[in-house]
């Protein structure tokens, strides 16, 4: 009887073991519009983000997405997305309004049309991307405040930058998160974000190419 249930409790453990990868949260990897996504769902949120290829002045830049399909409100803050280099060293995202009051300060009109541009383009080409409350709303939200030309840039950088947004269920959201490195690439790490509960960790791998950035 006792080697029988030995082999039962062998039989389940050796079961768990096969099906624990099926059952564990996978990332997906996806090419659209030249950029490469990941993406992690996890207690029913689901984050996804990419490198963008335009580097504005001392800031490296992540186009996020975060999407709510948990029955639970969740607050999300750009300061989540923790970037934690191969030797240990993190790098906190920045706050959208101290991007925002930087890039007008001291980032001319054209690094900002640039950023707008790479960002929409990023934007319009994911078919998996659809926010009910991202960079879209905030852009028409801040442009009927803003009905001067001279503000319209301001309005589209701070529609652009990934702000503090409370995500009720079926809510989603996108943006620009911006790390201050030297306008350099983040290199090889992991992006570490804690929210909704829930630990999403992404592998970040150097980008082979690297692209020129503004001065």
């Amino acid at each position: 009887m006792g080697s029988r249930r030995a082999f039962l409790l062998y039989s389940f453990l050796f079961a768990s073991i096969l099906c624990a990868p099926a059952a564990r949260a996978q990332i997906i990897e996806f090419e659209s519009g030249g950029l490469k996504y990941k993406t992690l769902t996890r207690g029913g949120v689901t984050v996804m983000f990419a490198p963008l290829s335009t580097h504005i002045r001392d800031y490296a830049i992540l186009q996020v997405a975060v999407s709510n399909g948990s029955p639970v409100s969740w607050s999300v803050r750009p300061e989540d997305f923790r970037f934690e280099r191969t030797d240990g060293q993190g790098m906190q995202a920045l706050p959208a309004g101290k991007v925002v009051g930087t890039l007008l300060e001291k980032a001319g009109r054209g690094d900002v049309i640039k950023l707008i541009s790479a960002y929409e383009a990023a934007l319009f080409s994911n078919a998996h991307m659809h926010s009910t409350n991202g960079y879209e709303v905030r852009r028409q939200n801040f442009m009927a405040e803003s009905p001067g030309n001279k503000l319209r840039a301001a309005a589209a950088a701070s529609a652009i930058a990934f702000a503090t947004t409370k995500l009720a269920p079926g809510q989603s959201t996108d943006g620009a998160v911006f790390y201050a490195n030297q306008g350099k690439p983040l290199g090889t790490g992991r992006l570490i974000l804690n929210a909704a509960g829930e630990t999403f960790v992404f592998p970040v791998e150097t980008d082979p190419h690297p692209h020129p950035h503004s001065p």
